[in-house]
């Protein structure tokens, strides 16, 4: 009895201290495709992404009821870092939805324009307001309306103590008039939130040397986690891990509910340990202790990213080569940087075609052999019916210095023949490949069925092509894995290789793409397709991480564009549409949703992007 009538008051002081307006919330999850074309179309950096803001502690004034319900002393605030414009999962400030959306709106914009960090807080949001005004003049009147109506929502400067109303007082000022000088006099207190404005203070993000290691999990890991689109961010803090086995808990339990900081005590981790409750329990955390742990639970890390002895891996080809990468801090191509380590399967005899594959690969060689004798232009011909243009350039300019030869072959002409197309399809070996699709098959099985059918495709239409596989192991150790290349011919052995291929380590895309574009730009073909099929993002171990390994990507595919090839990417990865628009452009991706159709659906592509 006493337990619910604890939770009955408990909803009643909680809703009553709640500010806001819950029926006219506006989220972030729906906002966010919108948000992120509003923040470019201002001049905002493409290359960020739009996620949700962590909730910070301010020490402003709370109410009475809040006081004793134990809320409202944290908020999430608006704010953009090197890695994304971060934005609060949702907005309640006004009653009327439209207004939240205006608000999300005007972050953006300020966002877009920045702000210089080492002035006053006050100074560089009115300074941000005035550069939004002035750039955008039709932002200014969504300006005034969001103010006209939030100032009846801040505190009563006539209820604040004397030096907190003089704040209060000159903020109202402030917003509503960003261009005059009001001097923002100190208070024993700060003033409450203002949401108009971008946060005083945004948390920072940990420094690169305190990421977690291998150990703690990742991108890469084939373990059982949770869902992280939409949940906020958490400030951290490095600790020491607590010795295991450090005896018994000499203290009263009911004390640790009084405990606000850190405990150096080892909880330990089971293998059925509930993550939901783990994570409603984070939850409740402002600040997350993190301690680095050498051991790792079975259900969330089941991978040992160790390389393999020289005796069980593939054999290297050659060397190895280095190549450039590019550091989007620094804005400089770093030379050598990357070691590519050119690789065949040691142990791949020659195989077959799998038979639940024969009447798929059938199909498609039906259809693409009518390809092979399609009609295509070729260019300087002694007749034809059609001027070829850049040839009669070259004929006039040698007419004209008396160099000209005696037969003009200055046409073109449609006429039966064999395809100038060139494909070199780049395959994501990385170790997330190792993840289930079904109860019968893994992504790595997918990706083995997608080459073989997309091989049996090509072979029936002539076109040259080439495949191979990649993953890495950290800047020095690129692996790209030969399974195809341009002089070769699709046979038993080819097949042999594409059935040992396995899940290998992580993905450093950047250099798999810049020396696929070595090999693919000599190809003497009219068009060049450089075909990347992946599941995820760039990542490494090292720095590889986040933003670096998105640029660095992205620099490769402008550097092959440049080189005249056509770079184009197939992944199953759901979330691709946060980043693959700022590496490829709006048309140079396709998203697979159900990953067991891709063997079907790529030679498909190929047909369209060809033709």
């Amino acid at each position: 009895m006493e337990e619910a009538v604890g939770k009955i008051w408990h909803r009643l002081v909680t809703g009553a201290a709640r500010s806001g307006y819950p029926e006219a919330t506006v989220h972030l999850d729906a906002e966010a495709t919108a948000l992120g074309i509003f923040f470019r179309a201002l001049g905002g950096d493409a290359g960020l992404r739009v996620e949700v803001a962590e909730e910070s502690e301010h020490r402003g004034r709370r109410t009475l009821l809040a006081r004793i319900a134990g809320t409202g002393n944290r908020i999430a605030l608006g704010w953009r870092d090197a890695e994304a414009l971060r934005l609060p999962a949702t907005l309640d400030v006004f009653p009327d939805p439209g207004l939240n959306r205006e608000l999300y709106r005007w972050l953006a914009a300020l966002a877009a324009v920045g702000e210089d960090p080492a002035l006053p807080w006050h100074v560089r949001s009115t300074q941000a307001t005035l550069t939004v005004w002035r750039c955008w003049p039709g932002l200014a009147r969504r300006y005034r309306d969001l103010v006209e109506a939030y100032l009846p929502l801040r505190p009563d400067p006539r209820r604040l103590p004397p030096d907190e109303a003089a704040q209060e007082s000159a903020l109202r000022e402030l917003l509503r008039a960003p261009h005059i000088d009001v001097a923002f006099p100190p208070a024993a207190r700060p003033p409450a939130p203002v949401h108009l404005w971008l946060h005083p203070a945004p948390p920072r993000p940990p420094a690169a040397d305190d990421a977690p290691g291998p150990a703690a999990g990742g991108e890469e890991g084939g373990g059982r986690t949770l869902d992280a689109r939409g949940r906020r961010r958490r400030r951290a803090e490095r600790v020491e891990m607590p010795e295991r086995n450090a005896g018994l808990l000499a203290v009263r339990m009911e004390a640790l509910l009084g405990f606000a900081e850190y405990v150096k005590v080892d909880r330990g981790s089971e293998e059925d340990d509930d993550l939901e409750e783990a994570a409603r329990n984070a939850d409740d955390m402002e600040v997350m202790s993190v301690a680095r742990d050498s051991g790792s639970s079975a259900s969330r890390v089941r991978f040992d990213l160790d390389l393999p002895s020289a005796a069980s891996d593939d054999t290297p080809i050659g060397e190895g080569l280095l190549l450039p990468e590019w550091d989007w801090r620094r804005g400089v191509l770093r030379q050598e940087h990357c070691r590519i380590l050119p690789m065949v399967a040691a142990d791949a005899p020659p195989t077959e075609l799998p038979p639940h594959l024969t009447r798929s690969a059938r199909r498609l060689r039906a259809q693409f052999e009518t390809l092979a004798e399609a009609r295509v232009w070729q260019s300087g011909q002694p007749d034809g019916c059609e001027l070829d243009l850049d040839a009669f350039q070259r004929f006039a300019a040698a007419r004209a210095t008396g160099q000209a030869d005696a037969e003009a072959r200055i046409y073109r002409d449609l006429r039966a023949g064999g395809r100038e197309l060139a494909c070199l399809a780049l395959a994501d070996l990385s170790l997330s490949t190792d993840a289930a699709v079904n109860d019968e098959m893994r992504i790595v099985d997918v990706v083995r069925d997608t080459l073989y059918l997309f091989s049996e495709a090509l072979s029936a239409t002539g076109d040259r092509f080439a495949l191979y596989g990649f993953s890495s192991r950290r800047r020095e150790h690129v692996r790209l894995h030969l399974l195809k290349g341009f002089e070769e011919r699709y046979d038993a052995q080819v097949r042999g290789r594409l059935a040992a291929i396995k899940p290998g380590f992580y993905t450093r895309m950047g250099a798999a793409i810049r020396y696929a574009s070595d090999l693919l730009e000599p190809q003497g073909s009219g068009r060049r397709l450089l075909l990347i099929i992946t599941d995820g993002k760039p990542n490494d171990l090292d720095q590889y991480e986040g933003r670096y390994g998105v640029e660095d990507t992205r620099m490769a595919i402008i550097e092959a564009r440049r080189r005249g090839l056509l770079p184009f990417c197939v992944t199953i990865d759901t979330t691709a549409g946060d980043y693959l628009p700022y590496l490829f452009g709006s048309g140079g991706f396709v998203v697979i949703r159900r990953p067991e159709e891709l063997p079907s659906q790529l030679p498909q592509l190929y047909l369209r992007l060809t033709r």
